[in-house]
């Protein structure tokens, strides 16, 4: 499965690891510096960073790292949590140079964090911690969060609000597509399910919209100084959201290796959990000196190992090696963020289809009774109201705690913790009183 020779099949995967990898990421720098106003020369400077340091993690972890064939880019989770602090301080009038300072200090925070709790072997205890039950939750509410933003994203919304039909017609289709060759096809159909999707897709957009252009327009890259979002600054609120955000990017990192490691037939090791922590960890202390976000496992790889069945990790480090270069020339990379959102969404929003899977074979292995069963559904539902919920409603919420309430995935997992807890407690104090119990839940299967 992993021999160190490169095959020409190894070498066409690492392509699609490359437009994977590029279609997660390459909006992430270019939204981020919009918000906090960089000038586009800027925005595109830190485009380039992007690149150069997500392939070089990539190509760190896959080789010396986890060694598995899942990347590490842009964190989701704190994607998610930077959005919400960015839209508290437009509402409440504080200038974005401090959220952005007080971002900066809590990214380094958050990555020495990662280092130092990874090299004692944190990992052990976030395993108790995050039973499978609360990895389940996990992927089912980043797959519902992913799905939510590539869905929007195949429709093209505009500034009034409404979808761009014929975009969203070719959308549906190149989902189409891609389904049927990743459920229905046969060998290389099989494996490259989304490089045919995307390459296809692109070409398809280009004919048939030549004037629509893909992500905003990326300029040429002029030099930016360090922490370009505002100088660090120690901020209480925002610190104590960092060394939350922190462990729940660690357990997506735990929930990761552990489920990856079922497919390859080889539960992680300590070795593998302290190297990866120590490469994310050092590159999202790295991150806001850039005006980056800090970065994290992306536990999504798996829908794309699960649609594709090619496990190879020399495809992943061929993929970050060729993300990197995209970085290194500007002109290439330029034209590489032209691919069209619509068209990587669509490709994607099937890729994560596969985690929903993933989520739900686990829920059914752990023999949920009918009591246990609200264990599932009340942070997993509670999780996507509050994906669904406006940002303005937590308005009277403290500055530090908006991001995390109003963020559907940390709450969601949270409660899963808390829940799993007190079940925990619950079948202890049952063990010694004979005769108690709750009839198992058949579920279909």
């Amino acid at each position: 499965m992993n021999s160190g020779r490169i095959t020409p099949k190894v070498a066409l995967a690492g392509v699609q690891w490359m437009f994977f990898i590029l279609a997660n990421t390459i909006v992430v720098p270019i939204t981020l510096g919009q918000l906090f106003g960089l000038p586009p020369g800027q925005i595109a400077f830190t485009l380039q960073i992007s690149c150069i340091l997500t392939g070089a993690v990539c190509i760190l972890q896959a080789l010396a790292g986890h060694r598995f064939a899942i990347m590490d880019g842009p964190s989701g989770v704190w994607w998610g949590v930077t959005l919400s602090l960015v839209a508290a301080a437009s509402a409440s009038g504080t200038p974005i140079a401090e959220i952005g300072g007080g971002l900066a200090a809590g990214f380094m925070l958050a990555g020495l964090l990662m280092v130092v709790l990874g090299g004692l072997g944190f990992s052990r205890q976030l395993t108790k911690l995050f039973t499978p039950v609360v990895m389940s939750i996990s992927l089912f509410l980043l797959a519902v969060q992913l799905i939510m933003h590539f869905f929007e994203g195949m429709l093209d919304i505009q500034p009034s609000g409404h979808m761009n039909g014929p975009v969203a017609a070719l959308s549906v289709g190149i989902a189409v597509l891609v389904g049927i060759l990743s459920v229905k096809g046969r060998g290389p159909l099989a494996n490259f399910s989304m490089l045919i999707g995307i390459t296809a897709g692109w070409l398809a957009y280009e004919l048939l919209f030549p004037s629509a252009g893909g992500p905003a327009a990326v300029q040429a890259a002029s030099a930016t100084p360090l922490f370009p979002w505002g100088a660090p600054r120690l901020d209480a609120g925002i610190l104590l959201a960092s060394f939350i955000v922190g462990l729940i990017n660690m357990s997506n990192t735990v929930t990761a290796l552990h489920t990856t490691g079922r497919l390859y037939g080889q539960p992680p090791t300590d070795g593998q959990h302290r190297r990866s922590f120590l490469i994310t960890g050092l590159s999202s202390m790295i991150a806001p000196l850039f005006g980056q976000l800090p970065f994290g496992t992306f536990v999504s790889s798996l829908g794309l190992l699960e649609s594709t069945r090619i496990l190879h990790r020399q495809a992943l480090a061929i993929g970050g090696a060729l993300f990197l270069a995209l970085g290194l020339v500007p002109q290439l990379g330029q034209w590489f963020a032209a691919l069209p959102i619509s068209v990587g969404s669509a490709v994607l929003f099937i890729a994560y289809l596969q985690m929903f899977g993933t989520a739900f074979r686990a829920i059914q292995g752990q023999g949920i009774d009918a009591r246990g069963f609200y264990r599932i559904a009340v942070p997993l539902l509670l999780g996507i109201s509050i994906m669904n919920t406006p940002a303005s409603v937590f308005a009277e919420l403290p500055l530090f705690l908006r991001p995390l309430v109003g963020n559907g995935l940390v709450v969601g997992i949270l409660v899963s913790v808390a829940l799993e807890f007190l079940a925990r407690r619950a079948a202890q104090a049952e063990a010694r009183l004979p005769g108690v119990g709750a009839e198992p839940l058949k579920m279909d299967g």
